[in-house]
């Protein structure tokens, strides 16, 4: 270390002055990347019909695109350090702040909206003679 920790946040971030951070940053962004576009796309098929889960892949999806692009682009273009240290800990917050907190209270309710949907259609359909049409309401319908 020849400067002071602070005076290497206005560093430009290149694998001469940053031999042991540069290249573990862009191939765990590239890969994360390329990871979370298989998840997406797993995932969104497998859950097609609930729409709630669709939207937390798809917010996780262009926050990752986001943080990993941004993160690929500081270490193409040498960004100075402090703004890469920036692009991911926000988008990091980002991301823990969609998954944890924002979601959450918005898949409870849709778990407990269809748990309700499938307690009332036992019930409804428990009995076998409930989808069956009673005679006398087939006797009436002829005689009209």
């Amino acid at each position: 270390m020849r400067l002071s920790p602070w005076e290497y946040l206005f560093e430009e971030f290149d694998p001469h002055k940053f031999p042991d951070l540069f290249t573990p940053t862009w191939v765990v962004s590239l890969v994360l990347l390329a990871a979370l576009a298989i998840l997406y796309s797993v995932r969104t098929k497998r859950l097609h019909r609930h729409a709630p889960y669709l939207d937390l892949y798809e917010w996780l999806l262009w926050t990752g695109i986001t943080l990993f692009g941004l993160l690929l682009t500081a270490s193409l273009f040498s960004f100075d350090l402090i703004l890469v240290l920036v692009i991911a800990v926000v988008g990091l917050g980002t991301l823990v702040w969609v998954r944890f907190i924002r979601f959450p209270p918005i898949l409870d309710a849709y778990e407990q909206r269809l748990a309700k949907q499938r307690y009332y259609t036992k019930t409804k359909f428990a009995r076998p003679e409930a989808t069956i049409r009673p005679k006398a309401a087939r006797r009436a319908r002829r005689r009209r």
